[in-house]
């Protein structure tokens, strides 16, 4: 069966996803259509295909948690260490970081060291000029959002770079997951292109 790109993350809700979308975009950053706009819980990471049911066993006893607020306010940045512009996650990180450890832990299907300090995030552009960086940083350092976080989702990396959703993991085994944005100029719902 071979390997897969997967990654976890919290989607953010429309109409804030899009949004954030298209200001990505806007910047220049030409990942912008192919990533949902999300806090990341697990970051790129290889795996087996045939590894896929035990993954999705594994996350769904993590999503017994309960739903938690989340608020997103202003920017920050990782320069000059990592060319990352993003949104602050000011209410729901401590939230984010229990999550990420139990999708990482080292009894699971997901082991993994992270490169830098988990840091939960939403970024809005990564890898682009310094002075579209900059615009990001300064035309979004008023931006405000909030939402009670229901849910997290395991995406797959297609040959085409972008990420779909798999699977998504509602909190405590309710079905109140918000709205998610397409991706690709298509549905998230649309099947993974695992073989």
């Amino acid at each position: 069966m071979g390997t897969v790109t997967l990654g976890v993350s919290i989607a953010v809700p429309e109409p804030y996803g899009s949004l954030l979308q298209e200001r990505r975009a806007s910047f220049g950053d030409p990942a912008a259509y192919g990533i949902p706009t999300h806090v990341t819980l697990l970051p790129p990471t290889e795996a087996r295909a045939a590894d896929l049911p035990a993954i999705e066993t594994h996350l769904s006893q993590i999503a017994t948690a309960r739903p938690f607020p989340m608020r997103l306010s202003g920017t920050g940045t990782f320069r000059p260490l990592s060319p990352v512009v993003f949104v602050q996650v000011v209410e729901g990180a401590s939230a984010c970081s229990w999550l990420q450890k139990r999708v990482r832990e080292a009894s699971g299907p997901l082991v993994r060291e992270l490169q830098f300090p988990y840091h939960p995030h939403v970024t809005v552009a990564h890898g682009i000029a310094e002075e579209a960086m900059d615009r990001a940083y300064e035309e979004l350092s008023s931006y405000e959002a909030a939402w009670t976080c229901g849910s997290f989702a395991l995406y797959e990396q297609g040959p085409d770079a972008v990420w779909r959703k798999i699977n998504e993991f509602p909190f405590g085994g309710g079905g109140n997951a918000p709205a998610v944005p397409a991706q690709g100029g298509s549905s998230m719902d649309q099947p993974s292109l695992r073989t």
